[in-house]
């Protein structure tokens, strides 16, 4: 199969693009490839805050926005990223808007603007608690009016094609490494095709499934990063995974479901078994201070007194407020015999973003040729050390356009048309399954996968050592050897495809960790508790 774009993922980084170069392009074939159905099990859809941007010229501006991403990412960010997300950002939420996507007003008419942790003013638009499943329904919609972009449902990404498919090597005298398509597994056919295109996009979301506890769909296993690294292409800052705070404590439930940010932007109040406020003890903006302070502050407070979670107390707030603005979390908690406005909800931390990834300029242009990354799967700059609430979806918009538009750049260099005639001329293998067989028993699969979640959930977490990194390591190594002797003797399958995956993300996260000898943002070693004077990226 050829195309004119291909675009890996249907979140709102992969849309964005998909639906602009459809505009620009009508003559040319978008496919847009997911492993699930396109409106459903993406990150977006999980999304429940909002999305950043300053709406309120009177009271807020671009200038506090960008301090406060900056205090957020605790050093690391990269201030250029920043500006564009930033400045960028409110054409990117009204060209949404236009597409049909709707946020909350209050009964003037205003849209009603929130704030979460970090920020210092409100400039959070939403939907209710259910902003990026809205915003996601809107694209799927836009998409639907263009007749040249084609979805592929239920397929599985197994490799990016690269000159390593192609029976030579990557050497000193021809250091570029070009991207010319991917093979992919038909869940109908149950055969591997391969995809060509000249242009291709990774947004692939997170990998969160690489721990126990996440907030994330099943699908987040890292695929986009793990297939990028397997082409040597450029990773930095996996180390840093965020944790959200306040996930519903419901065990045996994934994945976990999201006690969204802006209840704390309400009101609500953090207390530890005693019933104690305990957030003013660990930093003065109290329930509000940015993510990884208070998801710390909740394990520290979890290892006090013993106990597997915290309460987030709501009963003092607004009734009517909170139905308005939170229905789907009333629902949920009352679901499982909680009443909010009578009770406290148990929460605790749980993995839910990936503030590193495959690094990208400012146009997401990776380091392979031909290849694009955009979404949690991509490094922008924007987040740094840590990623400051209801910017994610913004920076999806925001570098989906950029993506987008230097495409448009390459065409009308006429560098596009070079690449298209390269594709063409090579000739690109069909994929080789001699000699492998179906695997003899599921359970090396399954147990394989339990035990990575385990490792990562007990030696990486929030909170870290030098012990139990080395740990990690080592039975990290034994699960690699024996899931790549599995790969290379059994026909490929999306469970097997996504242990590795996950194998290979877990990796680069404790590799980024051991390699970062300071605590800095969402990466605290307890060996090196202090910040380096010296900031710097680690590269992968």
């Amino acid at each position: 199969m050829e195309t004119d774009f291909l675009v890996v993922g249907s979140g709102i980084a992969g849309l964005t693009f998909a639906i602009k170069t459809a505009k620009h392009f009508p003559d040319k074939k978008i496919t847009v490839i997911t492993k699930a159905s396109s409106a459903e099990n993406t990150n977006t859809s999980f999304a429940q805050g909002g999305v950043a941007g300053v709406w309120d010229e009177e009271k807020d501006s671009f200038e506090k926005h960008i301090e406060d991403t900056l205090i957020a990412g605790d050093g690391l960010c990269n201030p250029r990223a920043v500006e564009i997300v930033v400045t960028e950002g409110p054409q990117r939420i009204q060209e949404i808007i236009n597409y049909g996507a709707s946020f909350d007003k209050d009964e003037k008419g205003e849209y009603d603007l929130g704030r979460e942790g970090g920020h210092s003013e409100f400039r959070i638009l939403h939907y209710k608690d259910v902003t990026g499943r809205e915003m996601e329904r809107a694209l799927i919609e836009e998409a639907k009016k263009h007749p040249n972009i084609e979805f592929i449902q239920h397929c599985y990404v197994i490799e990016l094609i690269t000159q390593h498919h192609l029976g030579y090597l990557v050497t000193k005298a021809t250091p570029d490494i070009t991207c010319f398509g991917i093979y992919v597994l038909n869940h109908h056919t149950k055969k591997i095709e391969k995809i060509l295109s000249p242009v291709t996009l990774l947004a692939t979301g997170g990998c969160g499934q690489v721990y126990r506890t996440t907030t994330n769909p099943k699908v987040a296993t890292g695929d986009g990063v793990a297939m990028f690294y397997r082409a040597k292409g450029r990773i930095e800052n996996m180390e840093f995974i965020q944790f959200h705070p306040t996930a519903l404590f419901h065990p045996g439930e994934s994945p976990s479901f999201l006690i969204s940010e802006a209840v704390r932007g309400q009101g609500a109040i953090l207390r530890n078994k005693l019933g104690e406020a305990f957030m003013e003890q660990y930093d003065k903006r109290k329930d509000l201070a940015p993510r990884d302070i208070v998801a710390r502050a909740i394990d520290s407070e979890m290892k006090k007194h013993g106990t597997e979670h915290v309460y987030l107390d709501c009963t003092h707030l607004d009734k009517e407020k909170f139905l308005q603005h939170f229905p789907n979390i009333y629902e949920k908690c009352l679901s499982i015999g909680i009443d909010v406005f009578k009770q406290y909800i148990p929460v605790a931390p749980a993995a839910h973003y990936s503030c590193g990834g495959i690094k990208v300029d400012e146009n997401a242009k990776t380091s392979i040729k031909n290849l694009y990354a955009c979404g949690e799967c991509s490094s922008t700059g924007l987040h740094g050390a840590n990623r400051l609430a209801s910017n994610s979806l913004l920076e999806a918009m925001v570098f989906g356009h950029r993506a987008y538009a230097d495409v448009v750049r390459l065409l009308e260099e006429k560098q596009l048309n070079k690449i298209v005639e390269h594709l063409y001329n090579i000739n690109v293998p069909d994929w080789n399954a001699e000699g492998t067989s179906q695997p003899k028993e599921m359970i090396l699969i399954t147990q394989s996968l339990k035990e990575l979640e385990q490792i990562m959930s007990d030696y990486v977490g929030i909170v870290r050592n030098n012990i139990r990194l080395e740990r990690a390591m080592r039975r990290l190594d034994l699960l690699f050897e024996e899931t790549e002797n599995l790969y290379k003797s059994a026909k490929v399958s999306p469970q097997l495809c996504e242990l590795r995956n996950i194998i290979t993300t877990a990796y680069l996260i404790v590799k980024g960790a051991q390699l970062r000898k300071e605590s800095r943002g969402l990466h605290y070693n307890t060996d090196y508790p202090n910040k380096s004077s010296i900031v710097q990226n680690v590269i992968l």
